[in-house]
């Protein structure tokens, strides 16, 4: 992790509701908040896609639906993840 893309609490915390929800084999502090999760990135896809979506409503309280044209921005990054619940977490 570069020392430019220092996570938030809120970050770290979705950093580990994603690598528990997914069961990655990397430590939620080592995945860069700014890094793709998706291709180069983390290299997730789409079904994962889906089980972040449903650890993300069952912790925040809140739908990620998979028709919602902005899912290309909301799940960029870790980063743009974590802004994406700050705005919509019920709570």
């Amino acid at each position: 992790m570069s020392s430019t893309s220092v996570m938030t609490v809120l970050e770290a915390e979705v950093a580990a509701l994603v690598v528990g929800a997914l069961q990655l084999e990397v430590r939620p502090e080592e995945i860069d908040p700014e890094a793709p999760l998706f291709g180069e990135g983390l290299g997730l896809d789409s079904i994962d896609a889906l089980e972040m979506a449903l650890a993300i409503s069952r912790q925040y309280g809140f739908q990620l639906r998979s028709d919602d044209e902005r899912n290309g921005r909301i799940f960029a990054s870790l980063r743009s993840l974590a802004a994406h619940i700050e705005k919509n977490r019920v709570g």
